[in-house]
């Protein structure tokens, strides 16, 4: 992966030993904790006791395993700055992968090693298993209820999880953290809730174990990486002058806060710009409530209008409108700046990376699993805005939007698409089907708001359901910018 263009990994990669497993290496993780990892061996040898090593659990992870093996845990990472300057890094933070449908003792091994510090996931929000409805881990997942009766042949994350603290705690290898790096308010909490109930179940006194030598911090992470397409690879490489089977572009803004509670030590992540703190919570809040909501926001409408890259429609006055109303009217007076933060320079740089077209990330990624979304982005603050009585315009737009890109799947220029959502289920397809778009309204992703009892929301909602439908998204959200 020889490149002038590249800066190459500058330090003994064979001196670096793995002090974390990271389940589920996607790109985000490796845009994320691998780079500030990797920038941290950089400069700094005595860390060298931190390489990751990279754990793949599902079956669609072979293309990327092998890649990924192929070259030794080696990728190009390309920094796409908003100024239209790039920086490329060749990543050698990640020491070894290993891909559980080829090898799960493997997993189990690497969580059980002394040397395992910190276990660290990204597992996408909705793969900590809580039921939408009760916000309890659901113990009735079919996979689930496959790990409790079989301990030693797991196929969910927290089957391997408990296999591997399981052998951790009889092999005396010490205490360990669980390290969440997906996008949910009081990650750690969620996850926490969900080993620890899944290990409850299954083994007691293992739970009896756990409360005393694992802690599982909460972060914050913010990172815009948008999907590596086919083409993302040709066009990369060829920038790059690299011949790279895995490479990863995402935006030069990066921030990661993460609450100072490790078990077993940490690296000095700090070094290299990770803010640790006592209390995550109000940096989740603010990054939760505009970057990731505005997101969902501006995903459906763009969508419907034709728009497939983010940048392209953030272009679109009206829909650059919308997203700063919605941050500065709907959501700001719920959202106290942390910290030294000034909430408009960081409302400011949000529509700027929006607009990144370096970056170009993909309008459907934006859309993708939105029932495990809203009820992390859009829900909490909109129901303190029903409870407040405040003006549910654009929030009621952006549910009628939603429910008709996933009701008809044709945009306003009558193209069908498909769509991705891995909560779909027969709950879903029934209040899709319904004559009644207030059906949609009882979805347990929309569990808590409250909307099917607010007149002013299912007043506003059932508006746009039929003015979407008549006039277009777009002609639509003129009606209100």
């Amino acid at each position: 992966m020889k490149s002038t263009k590249v800066k190459a990994v500058d330090y003994d990669r064979s001196k670096t030993k793995s002090g974390i497993l990271h389940i589920g290496v996607g790109n985000f993780h490796r845009a994320h904790e691998e780079a500030y990892t990797d920038a941290l061996l950089r400069i700094d040898p005595s860390q060298n006791n931190w390489a990751i090593t990279g754990a793949m659990l599902l079956p669609s992870d072979e293309k990327l395993y092998n890649a990924l093996k192929d070259q030794d845990g080696l990728y190009t990472l390309t920094m796409c700055g908003r100024d239209g300057v790039d920086e490329a890094y060749e990543i050698g933070s990640l020491k070894e992968v290993i891909w559980a449908q080829k090898d799960p003792g493997k997993v189990i091994e690497k969580i059980a090693d002394p040397a395992t510090k910190i276990v660290s996931m990204t597992i996408t929000e909705g793969g900590y298993n809580i039921d939408k409805k009760t916000g309890e881990f659901d113990l009735s997942n079919e996979a689930v209820k496959k790990d409790l009766a079989n301990p030693s042949s797991p196929v969910t994350v927290f089957g391997f999880v408990a296999e591997g603290l399981r052998q951790r705690r009889n092999a005396g290898a010490g205490k360990v953290s669980i390290l969440t790096c997906d996008n949910l308010q009081h990650n750690g909490d969620t996850a926490k809730k969900a080993f620890t109930s899944f290990i409850k179940a299954q083994d007691p006194e293992l739970a009896e174990w756990v409360k005393d030598n694992v802690t599982f911090p909460n972060s914050m992470v913010d990172r815009i990486t948008p999907a590596t397409l086919p083409a993302d690879v040709e066009r990369l490489n060829a920038k790059n002058g690299t011949d790279d089977k895995a490479p990863v572009y995402c935006e030069d803004f990066i921030q990661w806060v993460v609450e100072d509670n490790f078990a077993n030590g940490r690296p000095k992540w700090e070094a290299v710009g990770v803010e640790f703190t006592d209390d995550v919570a109000p940096y989740e809040n603010m990054k939760l409530s505009l970057l990731n909501a505005s997101h969902t926001l501006l995903s459906y409408p763009s969508f419907l209008a034709g728009y497939r890259k983010v940048d392209e429609a953030m272009k679109d006055k009206r829909i650059r409108k919308f997203v700063e109303d919605f941050m500065n009217i709907d959501i700001t007076p719920y959202v106290p700046a942390p910290g030294n933060i000034d909430l408009d320079e960081y409302k400011q740089t949000l529509v700027e990376r929006f607009g990144n077209s370096s970056v170009s990330d993909q309008v459907a990624r934006l859309c993708f699993d939105g029932l495990a979304k809203f009820p992390v982005y859009i829900i909490p603050n909109l129901t303190k805005m029903v409870k407040d009585g405040k003006d549910l315009t654009r929030v009621a737009y952006l549910f009628a939007s939603y429910y008709d890109y996933l009701k008809y799947k044709t945009d306003d220029n009558g193209d069908k698409y498909e769509i991705a959502e891995p909560w779909m289920d027969a709950a879903v397809e029934k209040a899709l089907a319904s004559n009644d778009p207030l059906d949609f309204l009882d979805l347990p992703a929309f569990a808590g708001a409250g909307l099917r009892n607010s007149k002013p929301f299912t007043d506003l909602y059932l508006k746009f359901v039929k003015e979407i439908r008549d006039k277009g998204a777009m002609a639509t959200l003129e009606t209100i910018i």
